[in-house]
């Protein structure tokens, strides 16, 4: 055994102590990568993690939470993973694997009281526990597993872990909330907008400190260039990440990230990033349009978009039954659906979304709406109108009512074949982006799957008014969707 002393030192300990087993099967003494020590050395009470996949930290957390139990009276310590399956995984694996493999002399001193599959209370009264929600007791440490995935497939349940699991954490304590990202959107999006907003700024016990780690970090993502074919989009790239991250990406770094972005296709930003902000640019897995909008993105169809001006600007509505209307602009230039703007609002009569259209000085074609536009609605001291003829009375001309289909998802499926040819601007179609971004089906809990019918949310609006582009785009020629052929294209590359 090593000194006494030693054993006062909890960075000895994480170094000497602990056995895990490794990626390829081999049981080996832990010891913190490049990535764990810069975390270790920047730790913070309350730690936002975004990462990589694979980086190891979900070991990292679980033994340093089981070291603080081993050699403190009084701990409680908890971690939370997004299914059963993964708290087994998490507490057999990590938790129990290590503490069985601790020298015979410590586990002696600190036999457990209870062993369960899912907590280990020690002799000394300190104990780590695992499950999908934790709420009872103070914790002085927790750790949130795969948040990004919760956020996304149990909303529920994220927003239990906000407000009963994390006020649990005693204020002296330490929370570390983990993941991969998983969309623009859910607490754990807007836990990295937070913390990665006061980067550089003096925190204080209770806010969040942002940590990020990067793909290229990881010394063993390097691959022989040999054999390897890297296109100048490819190393444009690269050299863009080498100037924005202040890093140097060698051939061996490049080619191994080609190779791996071949098989994880749109998921690869997302489960390896180059940057914080690429990491949620990929949608959630079921996002309708993940891959139209991935296709988007490595196309350079988000992009700077300029009204034409000498064409006319179409509109699509949706006219949304919770008050929120939404409404996309949009120009037919050559082969080209260009959209230029959108715009979105709730609260608001008719004559409002007249008077915003007519702010930009557009000449208008064509405003296609849904097909409940027809419907009369009861109007206080008038006779029943439809919301078409409401627009006609405000001096909105070429109105077409879009037919109603029998099933969304075959508007849907339109909407992703009409997908190839838009062109977005970055600036003017955030919001609107960020809802085909964010547009998904409905998590089945009890199956553990997607279902195949939208889940009815914030972004429902803004999708169901593109939604319109896509269903109307047999209705209408060239020629009514009053474009030119004599713009030349976009300089997206």
């Amino acid at each position: 055994m090593a000194d006494a002393d030693c054993f006062k030192d909890p960075a000895w300990r994480l170094h000497n102590l602990y056995w895990i087993t490794d990626k390829s099967g081999t049981i080996v003494k832990f010891a913190p990568n490049l990535d764990q020590q810069r975390f270790l050395e920047d730790l913070h009470y309350r730690n936002v993690i975004l990462k990589a996949r694979q980086r190891g930290f979900s070991t990292l957390i679980q033994l340093m939470m089981l070291d603080a139990c081993v050699f403190n009276s009084n701990v409680r310590a908890g971690v939370i993973a997004h299914t059963m399956d993964d708290v087994s995984v998490i507490f057999r694996d990590k938790i129990k694997f290590a503490y069985d493999r601790l020298p015979e002399q410590i586990r002696e001193r600190r036999p457990p009281q209870t062993d369960s599959a899912t907590e280990l209370l020690l002799s000394n009264n300190s104990s780590i526990r695992v499950g999908t929600s934790m709420r009872s007791g103070t914790l002085q440490y927790l750790h949130i597993s795969e948040f990004g995935k919760i956020c996304a497939k149990y909303p529920e349940k994220a927003r239990e872990i906000i407000t009963g699991a994390i006020p649990a954490v005693s204020p002296d304590g330490f929370l570390f909330v983990e993941s991969t990202a998983e969309g623009k959107e859910g607490k754990f999006f807007e836990m990295c907008q937070e913390s990665k907003s006061r980067e550089g700024k003096k925190l204080l016990p209770l806010e969040e400190k942002f940590h990020f780690f990067p793909w290229f970090n990881a010394p063993e993502y390097e691959a022989d260039p040999e054999s390897v074919a890297i296109t100048d989009e490819e190393h444009k790239y690269f050299n863009e990440i080498e100037s924005k991250a202040d890093v140097r990406l060698s051939m061996r770094k490049r080619a191994w990230y080609v190779i791996t972005a071949k098989r994880m296709g749109e998921d690869m930003k997302r489960e390896y990033p180059s940057l914080p902000e690429e990491a949620f640019e990929q949608s959630n897995e079921g996002a309708y349009y993940r891959q139209q909008m991935a296709a988007a993105r490595a196309e350079r169809r988000i992009t700077f978009v300029p009204h034409q001006p000498g064409v006319v600007v179409n509109t699509f509505w949706d006219l949304g039954q919770n008050d929120m209307n939404a409404i996309w602009f949009h120009q037919r230039i050559g082969m080209e659906n260009r959209f230029i703007r959108y715009y979105e609002n709730s609260g608001e009569s008719l004559d409002h979304y007249v008077v915003e259209m007519q702010k930009h000085g557009y000449v208008f074609g064509k405003h296609l709406l849904p097909h409940d536009a027809t419907h009369k609605r009861l109007m206080a001291g008038m006779r029943n109108k439809s919301i078409q003829e409401m627009l006609e009375d405000l001096g909105l001309k070429n109105i077409v009512v879009v037919p109603r289909i029998d099933e969304v998802k075959t508007g849907i499926d339109l909407t992703r074949q009409a997908f190839a040819s838009c062109f977005f601007d970055e600036a003017n179609c955030k919001k609107g982006l960020e809802h085909l971004d964010s547009y998904s089906k409905e998590w089945n809990q009890q199956l553990g799957c997607w279902r195949d019918y939208p889940r009815h949310d914030i972004h429902s609006n803004g999708a169901d008014a593109f939604r319109q582009y896509g269903q109307a785009g047999e209705l209408l020629n060239m020629q009514d969707w009053g474009g030119s052929l004599n713009y030349p294209k976009l300089n997206n590359a």
